[in-house]
């Protein structure tokens, strides 16, 4: 059983503004320097300082540093006393092989916003595990080739938290309601399970899932996984994002991936948003999470806005 914690209501850390030291750090796959330098170069283009962890141009096999040099870049931005926000290289995989080796004694002692998606799902619910909100958005690395996406990154975590409306999708369930914002990778969310950052149980939550380069038949797998394991008891809404080259057998499966989510959750009569522009889609919208907010999902559109 996943160990049990108080109940500590997400902490957003103070908005970025010109002048701020911002980190630049890996946890999971290697990146090339390239990517990384012209991504610093956006950041800098902001009015930020940015100071690269030690570690953050290195390769090791298929990471972007060993375990312990990128359990130790994260400490050391956890740690820092000054920066104001932690702006992740990449995902693919990595961070849950470091993540029980950090420790959160100064957290919220320095608060400071990660920003990152994908792999770094991982650390978002650590985050939320010990108290801190952090954004879901895209990476260094995708900085300079994405830039709308980038751009409303840059807008949130700036100070403007813009409530995101879209046209309604046939397959969604109408309603409203409020509550913490958590989520992301729906395979990383599946590796949780049994762990201290599985889904909270303590606070109404309002789910974030997207996906990429997954067969039909294992979503499936993964939705009853979560159900079966009661992570969906404190679900109030859920948001789902893109689900991104998801593959099918040569006998097909017979359903598709948000099919397959909308039965999962039909017993629990709660909103559903489908079709939201985030993950790895082309349009990737940066979130808030652990933020408190308002879902309604109605016949016309969807709406996802901020309460904090």
């Amino acid at each position: 059983m996943p160990r049990s914690s108080p109940v500590l209501f997400p902490k957003l850390p103070r908005l970025l503004k010109k002048g701020d030291t911002v980190l630049v750090i890996g946890t999971a796959r290697h990146k090339p320097m390239s990517q990384i330098s012209s991504g610093i170069r956006v950041l800098e283009s902001w009015g930020l300082i940015v100071v690269p962890g030690q570690h953050v141009f290195k390769q090791h096999h298929q990471f972007s540093a060993t375990d312990l040099e990128r359990a130790a870049d994260l400490q050391w931005a956890i740690n820092h006393p000054k920066a104001k926000a932690v702006f992740l290289i990449g995902g693919g995989y990595g961070t849950l092989r470091i993540i029980n080796l950090i420790n959160a004694r100064v957290l919220l002692k320095f608060p400071k916003w990660f920003i990152g998606f994908s792999d770094i799902t991982v650390l978002h619910a650590w985050l939320f595990n010990k108290g801190m909100a952090s954004i879901h958005g895209p990476m260094v690395f995708q900085y300079n080739s994405q830039p709308e996406n980038t751009q409303h990154l840059k807008t949130l975590i700036f100070g403007k938290h813009p409530s995101v409306k879209i046209r309604s999708h046939n397959l969604n369930v109408y309603g409203s309601t409020k509550g913490f914002l958590y989520g992301g990778n729906l395979s990383i969310l599946y590796a949780l399970t049994g762990s201290a950052e599985q889904i909270p149980c303590a606070l109404p939550i309002v789910l974030f899932i997207e996906d990429i380069d997954e067969y039909l038949y294992h979503i499936d797998r993964m939705m009853l996984q979560l159900l079966r394991s009661k992570q969906f008891k404190s679900i109030c809404g859920v948001i789902v994002g893109d689900f991104t080259d998801i593959k099918d057998n040569a006998v097909p499966y017979g359903s598709s991936a948000y099919t397959i989510i909308q039965n999962a959750f039909s017993a629990l009569n709660i909103p559903l948003c489908f079709g939201f522009p985030s993950g790895h889609g082309k349009i990737n919208k940066s979130l808030l999470l652990g933020a408190r907010v308002a879902l309604n999902v109605n016949a016309k559109y969807s709406e996802l806005l901020y309460l904090n």
